[in-house]
């Protein structure tokens, strides 16, 4: 039972060193992917990934990127030909809001992937702190296994009791 809170332990471990170290690499993997879906943009309600950005932008409080400035190099954008960002990048608060790019105050001026990857980041932060947790429960485990198996073999109590050739 120790070898395998052990086994389990030490995967835990390694969980949480790579889970640290590959945090950083989250932001190359966001930028890389953000830019893509960007790309592929093509209104509002249409696809999972259009309807994605747009769920994103209202959640996180946020437009393009970088800013709003980003939807300048898409193709949505440029293939639209209206001067504006998607409705999903205008403030709550202003009403009859069309994202036009003449009124950038009605807009949201931050970026979405700098949230992006701070979201992800906490989430990441949040299992290495689950996984640290269980595994020092399980070295608990581990420590009170040890102890039944070395009084187990010093102990003439924990001797099991066999009888040979009776009967009930």
């Amino acid at each position: 039972f120790a070898a395998i809170l052990l086994l389990v332990f030490v995967t835990e471990c390694v969980v949480v060193v790579l889970g640290y170290i590959y945090r950083a690499k989250v932001e190359d993997e966001v930028n890389h992917s953000i830019q893509k879906v960007y790309n592929e943009y093509s209104g509002p309600n249409t696809d999972a990934p259009s309807r994605a950005i747009d769920y994103v932008q209202r959640q996180l409080h946020c437009c393009g990127i970088h800013n709003y400035s980003d939807w300048r190099n898409t193709r949505w954008f440029k293939e639209s030909k209206n001067n504006s960002v998607p409705v999903s990048c205008c403030q709550p608060s202003i009403s009859n809001c069309t994202g036009t790019l003449t009124r950038p105050v009605d807009l949201y001026q931050e970026g979405c992937e700098a949230l992006v990857v701070k979201k992800l980041k906490e989430i990441m932060m949040y299992v290495i702190w689950a996984a640290l947790t269980f595994a020092s429960i399980q070295m608990l485990g581990m420590l009170c296994a040890c102890v039944v198996l070395c009084r187990r073999s010093h102990d003439p109590a924990y001797e099991l009791l066999v009888t040979t050739n009776s009967y009930a």
